[in-house]
């Protein structure tokens, strides 16, 4: 199975720690977080993988090598501008043909990755989005009313919202809806195929997950640090 990780990101919300090295060499307790994922996939199956670059690619390139050591292929991809979230995965249209799995280089999580892609070639869709359910505290009471009466209040209620998870399954049919050498976003990928009523189905993470994007999330992530020492 084929996987793409998308490591070309500049990691400004990480700095001053990315002026030195790329986000996704950044480490969580004795490893990369690239080389994290890598081994996750591996262990799920995936033996040939693609790293989508840019910032800092010959750091990324010398730190994994030709995967190897980790019992995949690793194959790196350049991109010469800055090309978004689906962008570099147009670049491979030549190198795919059968579905394959993508997911941000800033991402860790314990979902099976072997489930989340047979799900997803099961759907008559060319795309499935994983989603993550965010539950966030609401500092504030909240009032219900009609008119000028009060008719209910919620204490702090919190707030439920489903988040992109960074990670996604997809068909090369979607190749064709991708532009080719300009930067377009996962959700531009979305929007198109929503207008043009092309089906995007979506595969819930149930498992822990995080999006390593800033400091605390940084910080978070090395107190539990363990529990992907063997994952």
């Amino acid at each position: 199975m084929k996987a793409i990780i998308l490591a070309g990101g500049l990691g400004t919300r990480l700095k001053p720690f990315t002026n030195v090295i790329p986000k996704p060499l950044m480490p969580i307790g004795e490893k990369a977080i690239l080389e994290i994922q890598v081994e996750q996939l591996v262990r799920y199956g995936f033996d040939q993988i693609f790293l989508a670059t840019n910032y800092k690619a010959d750091y990324i390139e010398k730190f994994l090598g030709d995967g190897s050591r980790y019992g995949a292929k690793l194959i790196v991809s350049k991109e010469e501008k800055p090309l978004g979230t689906a962008g570099p995965v147009k670049l491979l249209e030549n190198q795919i043909a059968e579905p394959f799995l993508v997911m941000n280089g800033d991402i860790l999580s314990l979902v099976d990755f072997g489930k989340f892609y047979n799900f997803s070639v099961s759907q008559d869709s060319l795309f499935t989005v994983g989603i993550k359910k965010i539950i966030m505290p609401y500092a504030f009471g909240n009032i219900h009313f009609e008119g000028d009466r009060v008719t209910s209040i919620e204490e702090k209620p919190n707030i439920v919202t489903y988040a992109l998870a960074g990670i996604y399954v997809m068909k090369p049919g979607i190749f064709s809806l991708i532009p080719e050498n300009e930067y377009f976003g996962i959700d531009n990928l979305i929007q198109v195929m929503l207008a043009r009523n092309l089906a995007v189905t979506k595969y819930e993470i149930k498992e822990y997950w995080i999006d390593i994007g800033r400091v605390d999330d940084y910080e978070k992530i090395q107190e539990i640090s363990d529990t992907f020492a063997n994952k």
